[in-house]
């Protein structure tokens, strides 16, 4: 659905709409759609003359994604209010070329380019800023041995780590040389 600048100076726009999974592309290596994503809401022109769009409404979806420690797939439940505020850059602007200084009340502010965006491109920002930065399957995983690779959770690995910090080895020697022995 896209939110166009000339409809809005019109009217606002109300949304009841549904994606498939599939249809809003999240990084596929990291986060799955599992079930239909349902946005609800509306976007209103604030400002017509700098093209300030406002979005806002609720969104409801469950995803898969993957625990940090043990690499496991988990659920996770999007289930949120979202209301997000946009500018339209401004034609004279390169931003791909020129840094842009941004005023303190644009950085809680997305941009777009253009006679309007893509609904759900707002939903997939929403999404992903909602995500919690550190995705764990519970409190006690233990993880993946970083050595030869056991999910520990499923049972313990026979690996032998022997840590060893090169900068205390001069006080091994020494140690072992009052002991009579070799390290």
């Amino acid at each position: 659905m896209f939110l166009s600048i000339k409809e809005l100076e019109e009217r606002e726009i109300r949304f009841a709409v549904d994606f498939a999974p599939g249809q809003i592309e999240f990084d596929e290596n990291e986060i799955r759609q599992l079930t239909t994503l349902r946005a609800v809401g509306a976007a209103e022109l604030l400002n017509e003359a700098l093209g300030e769009i406002r979005v806002h409404g609720h969104v409801v979806v469950e995803l898969e994604t993957y625990c940090d420690r043990c690499l496991d797939p988990i659920p996770l439940l999007v289930d949120s209010d979202f209301d997000l505020s946009f500018r339209q850059v401004p034609e004279a602007v390169d931003c791909h070329h020129h840094e842009v200084e941004l005023d303190e009340s644009e950085s809680e502010m997305g941009f777009y380019e253009g006679a309007g965006m893509e609904l759900g491109e707002v939903i997939r920002e929403h999404i992903l800023l909602s995500m919690p930065m550190r995705q764990i399957c519970k409190e006690s995983c233990l993880g993946i041995c970083p050595h030869c690779g056991q999910n520990r959770n499923e049972g313990a690995c026979r690996c032998e780590v022997r840590l060893r910090d090169e900068r205390w080895a001069a006080l091994a020697k020494l140690r072992s040389a009052l002991d009579g022995g070799t390290d």
